[in-house]
């Protein structure tokens, strides 16, 4: 590896998940590497008249266990979701409120759609009962930035805090975002991720008429996120929030605290190319792969894993697939590549929060997620996609790319701590 500059140095100390595999982060982290699939037939309404009946949905979940009671009542569940992401990752970072001046602690927080489920209540209140049905919380409700707003109050945290909108790359955008705020200066510790919840009636009606999502494995749910399969024939929808304590380095070597691995680079585009398709010729993310090198100091030698995008859509897979080898060149067949969607479903804004957790545990462990469901090779998706099984693997470095509609592309890297 090629020596870094003189940027300050951010590690990841903490990690806070609520997710279809599990609502902690080692509950999380034990199923992914198991290969254990989140998804079933959808429960949060009858899905029997939609095109596509199955989710990756977060089970007992209880709001009232990290916020309180009226809070919860008043908040869209993406925003309680995230609530309780951020006390899980705040308390592994083995911090309390108030241990962080205020004016130095941040929080920014993706989402691709926010409060969905707050739109279809508040709209069917409208049309049913008339305006004076509708509820005086329903903008605080809908709005996206309200998940980084309640978080900061909860924290009282006064530095940076707004939310990013990129779609299926909110959070990993939120994530290299939150970065820069403290290699600016800006902070001392940010909270960052993700959080969704659009497993609603809207939400499917739309992704369903897009024809997106999975429809031919309705009777086999487990089976209908596949990545990278020649068989694979839509993305299943995931839902649940993904948060990492990012930390200036020398902060948290003052105060001891756990160091999961440093976050190195973040690296960014557009495709500028299509509002739904991704390029295909991969361009926007080989820029995404390229900034990443010359701002961390790192080379395509040094890689060690991708945690892919990996919707398990025919487009995404194939193109992405092309990137990394245009990147990577012959050496792209020897880098591991799996897709945990096919586990956790797509949780949309919340994916890339989810799957740079997914990657900071992968250094920690040694350990490589696999691609489950992986069983009709693809000619043109033709890498080593970790199939079925969970390999053990000796991760010093790991990338973790996500993509969204508009052409967003967000490419984040992490590698093991070293003092």
């Amino acid at each position: 590896m090629q020596a870094q500059s003189t940027v300050p140095r951010i590690v990841v100390t903490g990690i806070g998940v609520v997710s279809p595999l599990g609502n902690d982060t080692e509950t999380f982290w034990k199923n992914l590497t198991a290969g254990v699939s989140g998804i079933e037939r959808v429960t949060h309404f009858d899905p029997t008249d939609f095109p596509s009946q199955v989710g990756a949905e977060v089970k007992d979940f209880d709001p009232t266990k990290f916020m309180d009671g009226k809070e919860a009542k008043r908040n869209d569940r993406f925003v309680q979701l995230a609530v309780a992401a951020s006390r899980m990752a705040f308390e592994d970072a083995g911090l309390k409120v108030g241990d962080v001046p205020p004016e130095r602690l941040g929080v920014i927080i993706g989402s691709g759609i926010g409060g969905i489920g707050s739109i279809e209540e508040q709209s069917r209140r409208l049309f049913e009962g008339g305006p004076r049905r509708v509820s005086p919380f329903m903008i605080t409700n809908i709005i996206t930035n309200m998940a980084a707003g309640v978080v900061g109050i909860e924290f009282e945290a006064r530095s940076t805090n707004y939310c990013v909108v990129s779609a299926c790359a909110s959070s990993a955008h939120s994530l290299g975002e939150a970065l820069n705020q403290i290699r600016a200066g800006k902070a001392d510790v940010m909270i960052a991720g993700g959080s969704e919840a659009s497993i609603v009636r809207l939400g499917y009606a739309g992704f369903c008429s897009m024809k997106a999502m999975s429809t031919g494995f309705n009777q086999t749910p487990s089976k209908a996120s596949r990545p990278f399969d020649a068989t694979r024939d839509g993305f299943v929808m995931g839902e649940g929030s993904a948060m990492l304590i990012l930390e200036n380095l020398e902060r948290a070597k003052a105060r001891n605290a756990k160091i999961y691995a440093e976050f190195v680079g973040y690296g960014a585009s557009c495709d500028a190319y299509h509002i739904t398709a991704p390029d295909t010729e991969g361009r926007g993310l080989k820029l995404c792969f390229e900034r990443i090198f010359a701002e961390s100091g790192l080379t395509p030698a040094d890689v060690d894993y991708i945690n892919a995008h990996g919707t398990s859509t025919p487009y995404n897979d194939k193109f992405e697939t092309l990137a990394i080898k245009k990147t990577f060149g012959e050496r792209a067949r020897q880098i591991p590549v799996s897709s945990t969607k096919s586990m956790t479903g797509h949780l949309l804004g919340a994916a890339g929060g989810l799957e740079a957790a997914a990657s900071v545990l992968a250094i920690r462990d040694g350990i490589i997620p696999p691609t489950i469901n992986y069983e009709n090779p693809d000619p043109e998706c033709d890498l080593d996609y970790v199939p079925n099984a969970a390999r053990k693997h000796d991760v010093k470095v790991a990338l973790s790319n996500n993509l969204g509609f508009g052409g967003h592309n967000a490419v984040l890297a992490f590698k093991r701590f070293t003092a």
